[in-house]
């Protein structure tokens, strides 16, 4: 009852920085930031092993800078949730603003299935939400074990063309989101979480085999969709998401290499933004077999 209580305080606070000017949210959010830099040492392991393993040829100094700009960062975007989650929608338009966003209003609108992808930068939250000012779509979620945030951050992706969220129960997700795509709703897809052996393959992420479930060549397989990366940038006002050109010959039927085409393209991103990336996550947890595990 306590933490559900101080789960729905803290919520408050953050919707009610809606009303914060930028520049206060970017102060309070570096001081959060160096709270958790200094108070979870494994998260903070997580985060420097991921950039040695991805960036060998920096040297330790210039991965803790982009480790502590990541962190500021990533605060910045948990504050910015005060205007997702209770802002009007010109303020959410003014907060994400997009690049070609025809690229998908277009291929919805001339019927075709479409497969968003949009790997874990910072801004994905932002990108997500902003793009419902647009579209209606669908999605998978991950539901969270706190039942407060869980609630907060549905009721934040709903507010907007009531999109099709998909809790994510393992088995069966596949066909619950091509039964909401032959509705006509695009896909927004997330595509660079390590879920496991089971179902995933090992394709390189900066020359690092790296567990990835080849799902959006399969899905775009049967669908016949068409696919486009959705890329959100953090900028000093506020998110600017570059939508790609729709992707030519894509699937190509091999998995292996369709599935790399999404690491490549999201290695480009990450080196015009390195601080902009989840680096917290640990994309290695699963190892080839007989390959120790990186974050002992």
């Amino acid at each position: 009852m306590l933490l559900n209580l101080l789960s729905r305080f803290w919520i408050a606070v953050v919707k009610s920085l809606r009303w914060m000017p930028m520049g206060g949210r970017k102060a309070l959010a570096d001081l959060i930031a160096l709270i958790f830099w200094l108070v979870i040492p494994k998260r903070r392991h997580v985060t420097l092993t991921n950039l040695r393993l991805c960036f060998p040829q920096k040297t330790e100094a210039e991965r803790r800078r982009i480790a502590r700009s990541f962190y500021r960062k990533l605060m910045r975007a948990a504050l910015d949730h005060g205007v997702l989650w209770s802002g009007t929608r010109d303020e959410v338009a003014r907060l994400v603003r997009f690049e070609n966003i025809e690229t998908i209003t277009d291929t919805v609108a001339a019927g075709e299935h479409l497969i968003v992808i949009a790997p874990h930068f910072v801004g994905l939250d932002a990108a997500g939400i902003g793009l419902n000012l647009h579209v209606r779509g669908c999605s998978l979620y991950q539901q969270q074990a706190n039942p407060a945030w869980d609630e907060a951050a549905l009721e934040g992706r709903m507010r907007f063309s009531n999109p099709e969220l998909i809790a994510k129960h393992g088995r069966g997700d596949l066909k619950d989101v091509i039964r909401a795509m032959r509705k006509g709703l695009p896909f927004y897809y997330l595509p660079d979480l390590d879920h496991g052996r089971r179902n995933s393959i090992f394709v390189p992420f900066f020359g690092v085999p790296a567990a990835t479930i080849p799902m959006a060549c399969r899905l775009a397989r049967i669908t016949k969709a068409r696919v486009c990366m959705c890329i959100a940038e953090m900028t000093p006002e506020g998110y600017t998401v570059h939508i790609s050109h729709l992707w030519e010959n894509y699937p190509t039927g091999d998995v292996q290499a369709d599935t790399r085409r999404i690491t490549a393209e999201l290695e480009k991103w990450i080196l015009k933004f390195p601080d902009q990336y989840l680096w917290s996550h640990r994309r290695f947890k699963t190892r080839p077999e007989g390959e120790p595990s990186v974050y002992d």
